[in-house]
């Protein structure tokens, strides 16, 4: 059916139809634009939700981060950030797929409308004025007519009378001549502007009209299937974001399934044990005899009495988690740590606790003793450069700089072999030495941080306890910052690869400070995800930027190299 020939009648009908068609546009636009909107504060608040919960530095929730139901929320947390960003890439696909073409269309639409109904407005005042020409010819014509009738009724009656002139009759008889002339004139011209008319008529009705209405209505048809595109398309730009939100959520469960009971229990065994042996049996005093209490050779009382009080007054502890309720006594291992000052040798934490604070010292020696060897070749091999390439540089200057790395070397060494010995003292002195083996746990520094909480509510080493909230807590904040081993800041880090990446999806990285990748294509990580869900990665010297970590699989490795960097050149010694 077609507009021009059923609808001819309906302009003014067809006009508020084709507006209200162009205000429902407008309605489904900013029913989009609400939607990425909503997207966008979807995303924010999710965001800020994974942000809230992350473990803080130097606080008691990345302590605990070392036990696997921990690890397993922080992987949901990260992946919950991953989430939020591809609601925030639903808003930008609705953006620029949907809101920015259909801003453009609207306009596109509301200036072919209007140029088809000022055709249609000039074909309707044409047709308008060419019937006000007809019925003033019409008009002309009946006047003509009566007045050829009033002057032949004038010369009858001249002719009839006998008292008027043969002049006045002659008069009368070629005045009613003229107006008979007169009124056929008109009518012949009434007769040529009727044809006239009516042929303009029929072309108005059976040609102009039906050829604008049609031009409206595929105007209308086309914009009806353009608003049914951008439907298909806002449920697509939904679709395209559910494999990766379903890898989300797969890391989510793994993560979960991940969490190992036995595990984090033998953690707390781990963490909290003190290595020390239960009380022995207390043994019958006869005070009819020489008083004379013995105790457990082993025994945690029996070890530091004997020690410390003579023979005959010592008072022993029965339980290391017996208080005494009317005494609150600080030992001096707790007044040092209010005051400051930890012991270097960590002699304030139980046997267990201490070897594993001594363990991890070493381990963090040996690992600043090899960054300084790597330093140390690094300007090894850029003197050899500067020797066979003088013009590259003094061989000489990089003698001071090595010295310096020699003596921080000895240095180091020198602290290693110092925590060596008082490790080696702590294991001989342990009791279950010959039935234990000394293991060491690297944790990876986000994720691990010795707690010093065990102390708490334990018997010190010179036999007291405390019950003071207030030092407890110095004594844990003490505990804390010590724990944390500052990083070495290595100006040349920036310039070395942490990794490699593969783009698992195409991404174009239209923003400043983002880089395009393809599907498939393997990049170099020059800096991790810091939790805002964006991955630095490097395709050359020249080409590095941000990408989305959702959109990449990283493998980071502890001694990777950038692309562009072979051993002669310079500039990634320094």
């Amino acid at each position: 059916m077609s507009w021009g020939t059923e609808l001819w009648d309906q302009f003014d009908n067809l006009e508020k139809h084709t507006q209200w068609g162009i205000e429902y546009v407008d309605k489904y636009t900013k029913f989009v634009k609400e939607r990425s909107e909503i997207e966008i504060s979807y995303a924010k608040q999710i965001r800020n939700l994974s942000k809230k919960y992350q473990p803080k530095k130097n606080s008691k929730e990345e302590e605990e981060s070392k036990y696997t139901f921990c690890r397993a929320f922080l992987t949901s947390l990260n992946e919950l950030n991953d989430y939020a960003g591809q609601h925030e890439v639903i808003a930008e696909n609705l953006t620029s797929q949907i809101i920015t073409d259909l801003t453009r269309y609207l306009q596109e639409l509301k200036a072919e409308r209007k140029s088809h109904f000022h055709d249609g407005r000039k074909a309707q005042q044409q047709l308008e004025s060419s019937w006000k020409q007809l019925e003033s010819c019409k008009k002309k014509f009946e006047r003509d007519c009566k007045e050829a009738d009033r002057a032949q009724q004038h010369f009858e009656r001249m002719d009839a009378d006998i008292n008027v002139t043969k002049a006045d009759v002659e008069k009368a008889r070629q005045q009613a001549q003229v107006r008979h002339q007169m009124a056929a004139d008109s009518k012949n011209d009434y007769h040529s502007y009727l044809q006239k008319f009516n042929q303009e008529q029929h072309e108005h009705y059976y040609t102009v009209i039906p050829n604008i209405f049609q031009n409206l209505q595929d105007m209308e048809e086309k914009r009806i299937e353009r608003l049914g595109v951008c439907m298909k398309t806002f449920a697509e730009v939904d679709r395209q974001v559910l494999p990766i939100v379903g890898k989300c959520l797969d890391g989510m469960t793994s993560a979960a399934e991940g969490i190992e009971p036995k595990t984090d229990s033998n953690q707390v065994v781990e963490s909290y044990k003190s290595g020390f042996e239960p009380p022995g049996d207390v043994e019958f005093e006869d005070y009819g005899q020489a008083m004379k209490r013995t105790v457990s050779e082993n025994s945690l009382s029996n070890s530091r009495e004997s020690k410390e009080k003579p023979a005959g007054k010592s008072k022993s502890k029965l339980w290391p988690f017996i208080k005494n309720k009317n005494k609150i006594t600080l030992n001096s291992h707790v007044r040092s740590l209010i005051e400051g000052s930890v012991p270097e040798d960590f002699s304030h934490l139980p046997p267990e606790q201490r070897r594993k604070k001594l363990q991890g010292k070493i381990d963090e020696l040996k690992k600043d003793i090899q960054k300084e060897m790597d330093q140390r070749d690094a300007l090894t091999k850029m003197k050899d450069v500067y020797v066979k390439n003088p013009q590259m540089g003094d061989p000489a200057s990089v003698d001071p700089r090595l010295a310096e790395i020699a003596m921080n070397i000895e240095k180091l060494q020198s602290e290693e072999q110092k925590f060596e010995n008082w490790l080696a003292e702590v294991e001989e002195r342990m009791p279950s030495k010959s039935e234990t083996h000394r293991k060491s746990v690297i944790y990876e520094t986000q994720n691990s941080t010795v707690s010093n909480n065990c102390a708490q509510d334990r018997e010190s080493p010179d036999g007291s306890y405390t019950e003071e909230q207030s030092a407890e807590t110095q004594v844990k904040a003490v505990a804390n910052r010590t724990s944390c081993a500052p990083e070495s800041d290595d100006e040349f880090d920036e310039l070395e690869t942490i990794g490699t990446c593969k783009a698992l999806y195409t991404f174009e990285g239209q923003n400043e400070g983002t880089i395009s990748v393809t599907e498939g294509e393997l990049l170099y990580v020059i800096e991790e995800d810091k939790g805002d869900g964006w991955t630095r990665v490097r395709r050359n010297e020249e080409e590095e930027g941000y990408v989305p970590t959702s959109y990449i699989e990283v493998l980071l490795e502890t001694n990777a190299k950038g692309p562009n960097k072979p051993e002669n050149n310079v500039s990634w010694l320094i």
